[in-house]
């Protein structure tokens, strides 16, 4: 196990932004595991396939809440301590999770889950604070790719898991990886010193005067949004038909899906590069093109599963190179204020998945799979527009 004394002076080693990478992943897991169990967690609790989206908005809401209230305090404390404690304390509401008796402590158990997973956002502005400037966003593509990765393999281990030992071996599973990378994490974090020199009702107001001063800012967080829209309509909502007649799959077949995602996610990884080379404009347009287009092959699941499996790698590689080339420009504005700008930038996501959430489980019910692809073409729609009105200033 590497030491705290290997971590370079200035810049990181890729075995450290691996780490990095590895414990982002597990922790934002911890909010997606619902997802491939949506029709499992309806028919226990007695919820409504119209209704059951709630479950994921439940979760994106806090985590929301977990952005602003949390996520700042990365500008002002330890941020090994507060690593730590606050994947110490997900270990608690995991386990709570996991035997809930009822449908309130399950939603209790996931709003803290959710509120305690912003680790990651924590994580990400730590390693690019340690990144040397010239490679930060590479570091930032690599790190920021574990959470994706770990988004989409959630589905695969929640759908095995649930296959072998029932849905709520998923969250005790996870409660256990959440405690060792938490160990790992005590040793390997460098330890910090207090450094902004403000309250935290001062932190907190300086996450909104960021976005009055810095363009850059207000335009990627609505990026942020309508991509992660997208990406929570195909995610939440695909569990719907793939389970019904005449797929009929199981839970680990559902999940499986979510390795195609990976494709996707580690072949966009390499967008943080071309931000450091001044190529981001570029990268984020041909991206959004892809992702609009991904919506026609995701069109004919009912057709093709193939053609469904070219659609989820296209719209994980768009979404996660978009969302790679967001953060390494937005990194770039304020060095000393990298965890409020995550914190922004990151409550724009959060707004997008709860909404697409939210919203695909709603049409699905009422339109079928071909109203849900209508929505995500239209959202997608809707972000290459934005930026197509916004790149030249």
């Amino acid at each position: 196990m590497p030491s705290t004394s290997r971590l370079p002076a200035s810049g990181i080693s890729r075995s450290v932004a691996l780490l990095f990478a590895i414990a982002c992943g597990l922790a934002v897991s911890n909010i997606y595991y619902a997802q491939p169990l949506l029709d499992t967690l309806a028919s226990e609790f007695s919820i409504s396939h119209s209704s059951i989206g709630v479950v994921i908005t439940i979760t994106q809401i806090c985590y929301a809440l977990g952005l602003l209230l949390l996520v700042p305090l990365g500008d002002l404390l330890n941020r090994r301590k507060l690593i730590v404690s606050q994947m110490a304390l997900s270990v608690l509401a995991l386990i709570t999770v996991g035997f809930a008796p009822g449908i309130n402590v399950l939603f209790i158990g996931l709003g803290i889950v959710g509120l305690l997973a912003v680790v990651t956002q924590v994580l990400v502005a730590f390693a690019a604070t340690l990144a040397a400037p010239a490679e930060r966003g590479r570091i930032v593509g690599l790190v920021t790719s574990g959470i994706v990765i770990g988004i989409l393999l959630a589905r695969t281990v929640a759908g095995v898991l649930t296959d072998l030992a029932g849905w709520r071996s998923v969250y005790l599973f996870s409660a256990g990886m959440m405690a060792i990378i938490a160990l790992i994490l005590l040793r390997i974090l460098p330890s910090e010193q207090k450094r902004a020199s403000l309250s935290y009702p001062q932190l907190l107001r300086s996450v909104l005067a960021l976005f009055v001063q810095e363009r850059i800012l207000r335009v990627r967080a609505v990026l942020a949004l309508l991509i992660f829209m997208a990406f929570s309509i195909l995610w939440t909502s695909l569990v719907l038909p793939l389970s019904a007649p005449p797929f009929s799959l199981s839970h680990t077949a559902i999940g499986a899906f979510g390795l195609a995602g990976v494709a996707g996610a580690l072949a966009a990884a390499r967008a943080g590069v071309l931000a450091d080379r001044g190529f981001g404009q570029r990268t984020t347009g041909l991206a959004l093109i892809l992702l609009l287009s991904s919506w026609g092959l995701i069109s004919l699941l009912h057709y093709s599963l193939l053609a469904l499996l070219g659609g989820i790698i296209l719209l994980d590689l768009a979404v996660q190179a978009v969302h790679v080339t967001n953060q390494s420009l937005i990194f770039n504005v304020r060095p000393e204020a990298r965890s409020r700008l995550t914190a922004g930038y990151m409550v724009f996501y959060s707004i997008g998945s709860a909404s697409g959430s939210l919203a695909s489980t709603y049409v699905y019910a009422y339109g079928g799979w071909n109203a849900v692809c209508l929505l995500g073409a239209a959202v997608s729609a809707a972000a290459l527009l934005f930026w197509a009105l916004t790149r030249r200033s």
